[in-house]
């Protein structure tokens, strides 16, 4: 939003986050687009220089007349000029956190890919972030120029069918294909080399673009990629506004240090503004801030964004993901503008309840409910979504316990990956992703709050009658360790194989045996039985016999005692509960 105070015309910020492979040429691509570049612009990360790779999420810009579609469209807000904004996303592997952080503010994905080399793991990790957090995409086939002229139309064709099959069971399957070669000759070339194919790139852009909805209301989240001191000015923060609007002399705070400062002016490439909302990039000058305690997070409106220790998140697993996912492992989440480790426990509807499913998943951001009880699971539950057509998985929920805590908005993306896979194995490391539902502030979250969470384990132990003492009491054994403390159990239900319903009366002897009655007395049958097995019992015979006399009387098998329960796992107590 520019200041009509000094008479500028008025920018409408577009941003196209620039994905690809790593060495797919992103940066030379938007080095070719770029005019003006702003100070995050083209890595100037000394490390990343001699590498030869972007680092960290770099911006630049160019301006150009708004086209004709949207100056219709954006009647009411006098936009007189296009600002794409180019969010240049690193395509090193371990780096993907910076992508999914800033993946929330791209209104469009260039997805850059090398023309020779075609669809990598990378690639494919991109486009998967790109379906999570972007509306619509355009495809770069990127150095055309090491492709033999004689053949360059014919490759370029091959490539764009192949990458319309790839893209086709996705949200981006019309998407318009464009080929380039952003720095002809390569890195070393000299800079007198034109870039091909640019001019049309820009046009396309153009024709994609769409007035992105802009919301200056509720409070303000900004992401900050960069902090610097500038010599009698004091502390520039830049960054990107996800949320809500900023204004001269506004409080802003950073809710990692606990800090709050005024906002002392605010610049949108390199132009002072009086504000700035939703969807803008700006730099934004406050005093008495040192820039080594912030390289990168959020700034919001005093008291809105929450530090949690755990949280509670809908979760659906990325088709993609070849693994499984186990409770009580260890992966990296992604939420807010932070990756951490977490530790994960997942958890569905009890079977019973699980609906039928439907042609359409439930929504990610559906309230959770505490009144609920819900399953524990061993692993994330595979429905039929993997077969492509069938219904969606069933509503899954995990609870997240990261190991240090996380700063975020609620309800924003989480999306769970194993980073520390190989790079170069050829598969997707991203898991899951979901909704942050509802978050635990206090550090003693395991004992305030969890123990409302309704979340419980089937158990079964299964035990043998050892005899009969009279019709109404069996005596039973192997259903308890010796040590076991009887107590617990007294009073819970069992059922006989036979079919008598029990309960457990207390210990017997020392050695783990306990007595059952049986409130509707022993049936004639089961009497018999127990009779012939205890008989069976006194009869020796020579060596190998006794399992020849098991084989012709198949009847004489012992009968089972059935205990079955459910415990909460967060129950205080540990708790037997029967329905």
């Amino acid at each position: 939003m520019a200041d009509s105070s000094n008479n500028q015309p008025k920018t409408l910020n577009f941003n196209v986050g620039v994905l690809g492979h790593v060495d797919s040429g992103k940066t030379s691509l938007a080095r070719a687009l770029s005019s003006t570049a702003s100070t995050a612009a083209f890595d100037k990360n000394p490390q990343s220089r001699e590498r030869g790779i972007t680092l960290d999420l770099g911006f630049s810009s160019f301006t150009v007349d708004l086209p004709e579609k949207l100056s219709q469209e954006s009647g009411s807000h006098g936009y007189e000029n296009l600002q794409f904004t180019l969010v240049d996303c690193p395509g090193h592997a371990s780096l993907i956190r910076t992508i999914i952080g800033g993946a929330q503010i791209i209104d469009l994905m260039m997805l850059v890919v090398d023309v020779v080399k075609g669809v990598q793991t990378q690639t494919a990790e991109c486009l998967l972030i790109g379906e999570l957090t972007c509306p619509r995409m355009v495809v770069v086939l990127n150095k055309t120029d090491l492709l033999p002229p004689s053949k360059r139309q014919s490759a370029i064709d091959k490539m764009t069918k192949r990458l319309h099959k790839t893209l086709e069971n996705t949200k981006f399957k019309d998407c318009p294909v464009i080929a380039v070669a952003a720095k002809p000759g390569g890195p070393e070339a000299p800079e007198t080399e034109e870039p091909e194919g640019v001019p049309e790139l820009i046009e396309l852009l153009k024709s994609q673009t769409y007035l992105p909805h802009r919301d200056p209301g509720g409070d303000l989240l900004m992401a900050v990629d960069h902090c610097f001191s500038i010599r009698g000015q004091g502390t520039v923060m830049t960054g990107t506004i996800l949320q809500g609007a900023l204004a001269v002399n506004d409080t802003v705070e950073i809710p990692v240090l606990k800090v709050t400062k005024k906002v002392k002016s605010i610049q949108m490439f390199r132009r002072p503004v009086a504000g700035a909302m939703q969807g803008d990039r700006v730099g934004v000058c406050v005093t008495q801030f040192d820039p080594k305690l912030l390289e990168r997070g959020l700034v919001c409106t005093p008291g809105s964004l929450r530090t949690l220790h755990a949280a509670l998140i809908s979760v659906r697993k990325i088709g993609y993901f070849k693994g499984s996912l186990a409770t009580r492992s260890k992966l990296h989440i992604t939420v807010g503008h932070e990756t951490v480790m977490a530790r994960v426990t997942f958890f569905g509807l009890p079977p019973q309840q699980t609906p039928p499913p439907a042609s359409h998943p439930t929504p990610l951001d559906t309230p959770f409910s505490f009144d609920r009880e819900y399953f524990y699971q061993d692993e994330y539950v595979i429905g039929q979504r993997e077969t492509p057509g069938a219904g969606p998985d069933e509503e899954q929920w995990a609870l997240l316990e990261f190991e240090r805590p996380v700063t975020c908005p609620s309800l924003c993306l989480v999306i769970g990956s194993k980073l520390d896979t190989d790079i170069h194995a050829n598969a997707c490391r991203l898991a899951f992703q979901g909704r942050l539902l509802e978050g635990f502030e206090e550090k003693s979250y395991a004992e305030s709050t969890l123990p409302r969470l309704h979340i419980y384990k089937s158990k079964h132990k299964e035990g043998q009658v050892e005899r009969v003492t009279d019709d109404y009491t069996v005596i039973g054994r192997n259903l308890f360790k010796k040590e076991t403390n009887m107590q617990l159990f007294v009073g819970l239900k069992v059922t006989l194989s036979t079919g008598e319903a029990g309960v457990i009366e207390g210990g017997f002897g020392q050695s783990g045996k306990f007595k059952i009655r049986v409130p509707g007395g022993l049936s004639l049958e089961t009497k018999q039985l127990l009779a012939s097995s205890s008989k069976k019992k006194g009869k020796g015979g020579a060596k190998g016999e006794p399992a020849k006399e098991e084989e012709v009387k198949g009847d004489s098998q012992p009968i089972s005692i059935n205990l079955r329960f459910k415990r909460y796992i967060f129950d205080p107590n540990k708790k037997m509960v029967q329905s």
